[in-house]
């Protein structure tokens, strides 16, 4: 089932612009595997463009090919031999009587057979006289990306007018995208995350168990080996990167604990976990009010539902997956996975806070706040912002169940564990309950999953 094009509105205009250029302009798009780059550059093309999807072919024929798709705008341009990018780039801009965009979709694999293109397209960019071709140039390995145009020394570095990272869709769009509404968009992003394509396959099933069990635990699926895919993108190994991910999806957050756990010194993962953590797949959490440079207080969370899920339910379960014992395993899954949705619930409730306008005010960023409370006993709060005026601090609890929750006395037990929080001290406190149901007259702000799904579109 192919799904509506979604959001992506302002990565539209912004690539318009830049293809209105009477040539010679550079855009460059990256991003996450399946997150709709290809989808969206394939929209902007239109008729006064060019569009490559390169794979790992030798130079030779890829020119061969990419000729021919230029074929459509020049014909009989495939009809000569091109001895490199220099020879088809000089012969297409002399042919040209109209600026047109080129689109290399794809392009490490390009570089990787020919080192020497960004050299060509920087000069190609930086000649003087006419120059009819815009070049848009796209790839999912965010690392090769990075080292083609942001690194000081790369050939390309400074040329671009618009550099894209394409991300994952805000959660507010698997409403419409998979046609949910509230409680059931919030358990199939706990699944899926924000990926348009997981969302466009899981779209073949009536049923979310029976995507699950399709896509993510059958060892045929299509996304039983996605973690190993993402990471081979854009790491020279996957394996350690993905031992990483499998520790702390399995529970050790902290940066001793995660070494521990792979028997290796603190100081030999600090890289690849800030690596991840550049990639998107992982995060670094700390106390709402702490430096996040300077406290000692640091948790390494997951910071993909996909992810999350995958290395919670499936990694654990590989080997008997392997023998397609899938029936079992999506049993275990059953039995936790209200559990696994609400800690993205809880993700999902602070994410909404800034986008909020809550009790007359506007919200910094929410955090979580864990740690010793004024009388020693430990505290936990789902999520802590300040206004953005500095006069209120609204303070929130995150629950998922289906029980009719009884909210004042849940507002109580949040404002007894904010009074026993140094940092609420003279502060006017917005208590916040993030639930499955909606309530009223309860004194309290009661937050739905609709409410916060609206937030975060």
């Amino acid at each position: 089932m192919k799904l509506h094009f979604l959001n992506r509105t302002d990565e539209q205009k912004r690539l318009a612009r830049t293809l209105s250029s009477d040539g010679g302009a550079l855009a460059v798009v990256y991003g996450r595997r399946r997150c709709g780059k290809s989808t969206l550059i394939q929209r902007v093309v239109g008729n006064s463009g060019v569009y490559y999807l390169a794979d790992q072919k030798e130079t030779s024929l890829q020119l061969r090919d990419l000729a021919a798709e230029i074929d459509r705008l020049i014909p009989g341009f495939s009809s000569a031999t091109y001895s490199g990018w220099d020879a088809l780039l000089a012969t297409l801009n002399s042919r040209l009587t109209r600026s047109i965009s080129l689109f290399l979709d794809e392009v490490p694999y390009l570089v990787q057979l020919s080192p020497e293109l960004p050299s060509i397209l920087q000069k190609y960019i930086d000649q003087p006289g006419a120059k009819k071709i815009n070049l848009v140039l796209c790839g999912s390995s965010q690392r090769m990306m990075h080292g083609l145009v942001m690194d000081k020394a790369a050939p390309l570095y400074g040329r671009a007018v618009e550099i894209l990272k394409i991300k994952p869709l805000n959660p507010g769009w698997i409403r419409p995208g998979l046609k949910l509404k509230g409680t059931e968009a919030v358990e199939a992003f706990s699944v899926w995350g924000g990926v348009p394509r997981y969302w466009e396959l899981a779209a073949q099933f009536s049923k979310l168990e029976d995507a699950i069990s399709e896509l993510v635990l059958d060892p045929n699926g299509v996304l039983h080996e996605e973690p190993m895919r993402l990471l081979m993108d854009d790491m020279r190994s996957a394996v350690q990167p993905y031992s990483l991910l499998s520790v702390i999806g399995q529970g050790c957050h902290r940066l001793s604990e995660i070494a521990g756990r792979l028997g290796k010194p603190s100081t030999s993962i600090v890289r690849p976990l800030l690596q991840l953590v550049d990639l998107g797949y992982v995060r670094r959490e700390t106390p709402f009010g702490e430096n996040s440079k300077s406290t000692k207080r640091t948790h390494y969370k997951l910071d993909d539902p996909f992810l999350i899920f995958y290395f919670k339910f499936l990694q654990p379960n590989k080997s008997q997956l392997e023998v397609r014992a899938i029936s079992p395993v999506m049993n275990r899954i059953r039995g936790q996975f209200q559990q696994h949705v609400s800690g993205i619930w809880e993700e999902l409730a602070r994410a909404s806070v800034s986008a909020s306008s809550i009790d007359g005010c506007e919200w910094g960023v929410a955090r979580r706040w864990w740690g010793a409370g004024i009388d020693g006993a430990m505290v936990e709060i789902d999520g802590v912002a300040e206004s953005l005026d500095g006069k209120a601090l609204l303070v929130g609890e995150a629950k998922w169940s289906d029980a009719r929750l009884p909210v004042a006395e849940l507002k109580a037990g949040l404002l007894a564990k904010v009074k026993n929080c140094a940092f609420a001290r003279g502060r006017r406190i917005v208590p916040v309950i993030w639930s499955k149901h909606a309530y009223k007259n309860t004194g309290v702000h009661v937050l739905t999953p609709d409410a916060v799904l609206d937030c975060l579109q």
